[in-house]
């Protein structure tokens, strides 16, 4: 499995890849798979955002590790991440390029921690 933004989308699927946005909201011109499930929840977003807590990436990690992450079973994650395609093929998608803070890096170690091997494409 792998991760990457939707600003490479057409790369992604030249090589074959089936994306899936992890993200709240996906690009109005997206049309493709979404497991809302990954996503960071609004609260926590905005605060980091634009809030007191603005940029603060160990703050969002902490709320998105206690808010999404510890609130789902890696196997289940798993399981209903296979409804799109084979697990190799499939790429979760958000906004950030690779060298930016996103949350896509924190579910790609969680699923790593989990047993799956998880990359950036």
């Amino acid at each position: 499995m792998y991760t990457g933004y939707f600003g490479k989308i057409k790369t992604y699927k030249k090589a074959g890849l089936i994306p899936v946005s992890i993200c709240g909201k996906a690009p109005d011109w997206y049309t493709g798979h979404q497991y809302k499930k990954l996503a960071p929840k609004l609260g926590f977003f905005v605060e980091w955002s634009v809030g007191e807590h603005k940029g603060d990436n160990n703050y969002y990690i902490e709320h998105f590790k206690k808010e999404v992450l510890d609130t789902l079973r890696p196997e289940d994650v798993i399981n209903e991440l296979k409804q799109f395609g084979l697990l190799q093929d499939i790429i979760l998608l958000c906004y950030e390029k690779p060298e930016s803070f996103c949350h896509r890096h924190l579910v790609a170690d969680w699923l790593n921690e989990n047993g799956l091997y998880v990359t950036e494409f």
